[in-house]
């Protein structure tokens, strides 16, 4: 087929459907309701996978958590028989892994104190208070292993404060906007669980993910003072982080046998302890996306399924309408090949139209969602853009080739005498 053929056949085709506007738009439908949830719900998650790794590495990329029990909200409440006999971490770990663990180059533990362990902190100044408080007692080199944790006014505990067990806080946003929307906290004298301590900073703002729990929420107090209060709060964990010059697999080896022998784990038990590496958020994150790509697929698929019937039945009507044109184009010297083609043509032109719709109501749907919803970054990749594409042409090609084949094969005598 020259070019000519082929814009003649696009142009013929274009005139059909503009000739049936109706009739045409309805067979569209289906076909734009599947590339619209296909494209606005590959930009949701397109925007959230770049949101969590963002998030993640600001956990810190080579920081990895060790815990007694696997991290995850699932695992703070009931736990297995299994879980619950294994023995708690003590404060003294990161001394004791120093010793044993020269490819390590932070070692810090902190212990928290929050709802989901089924705790409740209060923290007040004057007549404003702040409840469900994440209460967290550190050591200095916290932030140095969580960059998350990022300070904006003031300063983090240092080694004084921990060695002297100093009543002192660091405190996030959205608490110092609650306690002090006037004045500067800094130097103030809070009350935290009934006991008076010294706000000392402020993290930097940090909302967490899609609005729940983050930086702005926690209340940071020395690790000592933490332990002395709150002897109750037993679950502790341990950040660390491999030295750069070093493997991070000798490193993790080297920090589990290190643990093991603390822990007089003997040689073929199994570990009581779990080594979680910091993508454990995205992980967790790509098991749901997972689910709900394949849900959004079953109800594209199902979108495309009508819109390509429909596409097939309308193609079936304009053969059987434009019988005696078919006719004539034989007489004159058209080849089965170019009948084929002028149909396929037309059907493709028809899906990759509702295509493109669905593409612009897809954008459209990641636009209001990025604007309505600041938390959820929605972003159109090119890649889905693409998919778009090919889905509606492929729609086109494979209901709209019985139709064109059908006319392809048509007796040219029949179709003369057709009225």
């Amino acid at each position: 087929m020259t070019r000519y053929e082929f814009l003649e056949n696009v142009s013929v085709a274009w005139e059909t459907l503009r000739a049936r506007k109706g009739r045409s738009a309805l067979t569209l439908l289906g076909v734009v309701i599947g590339v619209t949830s296909v494209i606005s719900v590959a930009a949701i998650i397109t925007g959230l996978n770049s949101f969590i790794q963002q998030r993640v590495e600001a956990l810190g990329s080579r920081t990895y958590f060790v815990s007694r029990i696997p991290l995850g909200p699932q695992n703070f409440g009931r736990l297995s028989e299994k879980l619950r006999k294994r023995r708690y971490f003590e404060y003294d770990y990161p001394m004791r892994l120093r010793e044993r663990c020269p490819s390590l180059d932070i070692i810090t533990v902190f212990g928290t104190r929050a709802a989901f362990f089924g705790q409740s902190n209060e923290i007040r100044y004057g007549n404003e208070r702040v409840e469900r408080v994440f209460l967290r007692g550190v050591s200095p080199d916290y932030i140095d292993a969580l960059p998350l944790f990022e300070i904006a006014q003031g300063r983090f505990i240092s080694q004084t404060d921990v060695e002297h067990v100093r009543p002192v806080v660091v405190i996030g946003l959205a608490i110092a906007n609650s306690l002090f929307p006037t004045t500067d906290p800094i130097g103030k004298q809070v009350y935290l669980n009934g006991k008076v301590y010294e706000v000392i900073g402020v993290f930097a703002p940090d909302s967490g993910f899609f609005g729940g729990p983050g930086v702005d929420q926690f209340a940071v107090v020395p690790v000592t003072d933490f332990k002395k209060n709150y002897p109750e709060a037993k679950e502790l964990i341990m950040a660390i982080t491999v030295r750069r010059d070093v493997p991070i697999q000798k490193g993790l080896d080297e920090l589990a046998d290190a643990l093991r022998r603390i822990r007089r784990v003997r040689y073929g038990e199994e570990e009581d302890f779990e080594i979680t590496s910091p993508d454990f958020i995205s992980s967790l994150w790509n098991q749901l996306t997972g689910a709900l790509v394949i849900l959004t697929g079953l109800v594209s698929s199902v979108g495309l399924l009508v819109g390509g019937i429909g596409v097939m039945n309308i193609m079936l009507i304009s053969v059987t309408e434009r019988t005696q044109e078919i006719g004539i184009r034989k007489a004159m010297g058209a080849r089965r090949s170019d009948i084929r083609v002028q149909f396929l043509v037309e059907a493709i032109l028809l899906t990759l139209t509702g295509g493109a719709i669905g593409i612009a109501l897809g954008w459209l749907v990641a636009f209001l969602v990025r604007t309505l919803v600041p938390s959820v970054p929605a972003t159109l990749s090119y890649e889905w853009v693409a998919a778009g594409v090919l889905m509606s042409v492929g729609v086109g090609l494979f209901f709209g080739y019985y139709p064109a084949n059908r006319a392809a094969h048509l007796d040219p005598i029949v179709c003369l005498r057709y009225e």
